[in-house]
């Protein structure tokens, strides 16, 4: 199973940028798509997650932040809306199969200038 992260960039503080990342291989049920980020110094943290239908955010993003899942794709995206320059980091795209496995995108950056 490979991911395939994508949108990452460079903009200024308000306004918005889009990720998206596609799952592909031997994909037959995925329990949930994620979003996590890692800033300069800090620990990789969860942005947001989609499960189910159901989706879940950091404290952080709520409100400026929405993800996405497309099933027919195997792909989610986060749409990010007034961006903070505290939002800037590496965002990585994550895959939960059955029996726990899980994969990792290769991250994509974002860099937010105030």
């Amino acid at each position: 199973v490979q991911l395939q992260a994508s949108g990452g960039g460079s903009v200024q503080a308000g306004g918005p940028l889009r990720l998206y990342c596609a799952a592909s291989g031997r994909i037959t049920v995925i329990n949930a798509m994620a979003w996590y980020r890692e800033a300069p110094g800090k620990q990789r943290e969860l942005v947001a997650v989609s499960s189910g239908g159901s989706a879940n955010y950091a404290d952080s993003v709520k409100g400026r932040f929405t993800i996405s899942m497309d099933n027919a794709k195997n792909a989610v995206s986060l749409q990010m809306n007034s961006l903070k320059p505290d939002d800037t980091g590496v965002y990585y795209c994550k895959v939960n199969l059955p029996w726990g496995m899980y994969y990792w995108g290769q991250g994509t950056l974002v860099t937010v200038s105030s």
